[in-house]
């Protein structure tokens, strides 16, 4: 039975399911994906979240913080169902620039 669910970065997964070496295909993905540490994956989302934009959802912050986004391009392709304009892409980039 599912109580809650709640969208984990990819370091988050890597801490709850432990050892991988069983996983081939998670540890391969997670290498290829997962760019940042458990501490600074938390510390993007909090600041990210910390722009209080309503437009920014906990699965798009989850995203962010797994595929690091260099340029509003690729941010943009995070964002499906919402249109971030440039002053918007702009904070999350410059936030995204310090990790």
């Amino acid at each position: 039975m599912i109580n809650k669910m709640k969208p984990l970065c990819l370091a988050e997964v890597k801490n709850l399911i432990g050892d991988m070496d069983d996983r081939k295909e998670l540890n391969d993905y997670i290498k290829k994906f997962g760019n940042l540490s458990k501490e600074d994956s938390l510390k993007l989302g909090d600041e990210i979240r910390g722009l209080d934009n309503m437009k920014i959802k906990e699965e798009n912050i989850v995203k962010i913080v797994d595929f690091v986004p260099k340029t509003s391009e690729e941010l943009n392709k995070i964002f499906t169902d919402v249109s971030l304009d440039e002053e918007e892409c702009n904070k999350i980039l410059e936030i995204v620039k310090g990790y």
